[in-house]
């Protein structure tokens, strides 16, 4: 069985190299932005980090295929590597810190391809959170320097810690009454938004989270974190993995709880 550490080591070599991207250009007063037919923000950071993993990516593995935001894919075969260049673009362009790159290889399994490495790093933050499939999920500044991850505990809602990115997408897709009547059973509710809320729920600090419209690049590498860490992640539909379009993470204790309010009048 492979275990999939030379691929991780691989991983934090790509994203040392995306930090130092966009960091780079991080406050800059002459970022260039623009708007993508989607209405959603992209920089030439967001360009210029993808440009980065994949020149990597050619050269230490020539023969995987490679899923990004700004350039679709590229390559066939049984291992493909997804890239999000900037997870929170809109963070990014306001000078908030909140904001990752998001690096995951998927290996073709049946039901479709399923996350195996996961690596999210958060530069201006000074976080980053990792995960291989069987071998765990960490955090800290290096693969020698890292504590492990474990969900929480907590099986009560009224205990519990709810994050989450906006409103208004719940309320496009007709389940802003569930989400609303969810945010009053819970202890406590933050929007903290994109991968952050995810890597809470992998460090325990958080208990569940959910948003109800994302791509493959803003899962892949997010859902093997929370899952090694020992918690559930899945679609509103409650289909495992990344491949529903939304998310649901929690500590697994709550799963069914969370996924019925978010779908209980839809």
């Amino acid at each position: 069985m492979p275990d999939y550490l030379d691929d991780l080591r691989l991983a934090h070599v790509l994203a040392d190299a995306a930090d130092a991207a966009t960091m780079d250009r991080f406050k800059a007063l002459d970022l260039k932005v623009e708007t993508k037919p989607d209405m959603t923000p992209v920089t030439e950071a967001d360009k210029g980090a993808e440009d980065v993993v994949r020149g990597h990516l050619k050269r230490a593995r020539p023969r995987d295929a490679v899923l990004g935001e700004e350039y679709g894919v590229e390559g066939t075969g049984p291992r493909r590597w997804v890239i999000d260049p900037i997870d929170g673009t809109k963070n990014y362009v306001r000078g908030v810190p909140v904001w990752a790159t998001l690096i995951s290889l998927m290996e073709a399994r049946e039901g479709g391809f399923q996350p195996v490495v996961g690596l999210v790093s958060a530069p201006a933050l000074g976080r980053r959170w990792w995960a291989a499939k069987d071998h765990g999920a960490y955090s800290g500044r290096s693969l020698t320097s890292a504590s492990r991850l474990q969900v929480s505990r907590v099986s009560r809602l009224a205990d519990a810690s709810f994050a989450y990115s906006s409103l208004s997408g719940w309320e496009e897709q007709g389940r802003l009454d569930g989400f609303l009547d969810l945010t009053r059973e819970v202890w406590r509710t933050r929007a903290y938004g994109d991968f952050w809320s995810y890597m809470m729920v992998a460090e325990g600090s958080v208990d569940l989270c959910a948003e109800p419209e994302l791509s493959l690049w803003d899962m892949a590498a997010t859902s093997i974190v929370v899952t090694e860490a020992g918690g559930s992640f899945t679609g509103l539909d409650g289909r495992p993995g990344p491949h529903s379009g939304n998310a649901a993470a929690s500590n697994g204790l709550l799963h069914d709880e969370l996924l019925g309010y978010l779908n209980q009048r839809y």
